[in-house]
């Protein structure tokens, strides 16, 4: 009898976890709709069967994939804060962490532009994408607060509004990075620097 595959034996969690890698991989360095489970079960070295054992559809290893982006986003930003002793820059941690996800084949712009652009037409994927951008905005406004709290941000901003105004600067990268040609690198910079001057508290 021949041996089985080294990989057969993973435990269920380490091959779910191939999985997610795959799929955020191939997500995010392509479309939602020009991927495929067969790809991405190949790119993780699982059968397609094996992926749905864990996913039961394309729509649910993609949320799959918002969640995993997002817990790696968030542990990322949170040790940007920590390494930074400076609360003015923890308003700009998020895209901070952001690009060492990039680094890693996480593309967090890029999988958020292609839920709003699914969620249009995906009723269920639309209910998950809203709470999902809500726990986003939740978490850049409890951290706009704590650099508030330590003088970063003038205390008659609205921590809750500027969440927002960040959101939607990140939003506007992910057009970039899905349409090209729209804005420049410089274009970005000076616009981060507006926000720093209007946001900012100056020393």
């Amino acid at each position: 009898m021949s041996a089985v595959p080294a990989r057969s034996r993973l435990p269920a969690v380490e091959r779910r976890a191939a999985v997610l890698d795959a799929a955020l991989r191939v997500f995010g360095e392509g479309s939602y709709g020009g991927a495929t489970t067969a790809e991405i079960a190949r790119a993780a070295s699982v059968s397609e069967p094996i992926l749905y054992r864990h996913f039961g559809s394309k729509r649910d290893l993609y949320c799959a994939c918002l969640d995993e982006m997002w817990r790696r986003l968030r542990e990322t930003v949170e040790q940007v804060v920590a390494d930074e002793p400076d609360p003015r820059e923890w308003l700009f941690a998020v895209p901070k962490a952001i690009g060492l996800l990039r680094a890693k084949s996480v593309h967090p712009n890029q999988l958020w532009i292609q839920a709003l652009s699914q969620a249009g037409e995906d009723p269920e994927l639309r209910r998950y994408v809203r709470k999902h951008m809500r726990e986003v905005h939740d978490f850049v406004a409890d951290l706009y607060r704590r650099a508030q709290a330590e003088g970063a941000i003038a205390p008659d901003r609205d921590a809750s509004a500027e969440a927002w105004i960040g959101l939607g600067i990140g939003l506007l990268r992910s057009v970039q990075d899905s349409l090209g040609g729209l804005l420049t690198p410089d274009d970005f910079t000076a616009i981060l620097n507006a926000r720093k001057q209007s946001l900012v508290v100056a020393t």
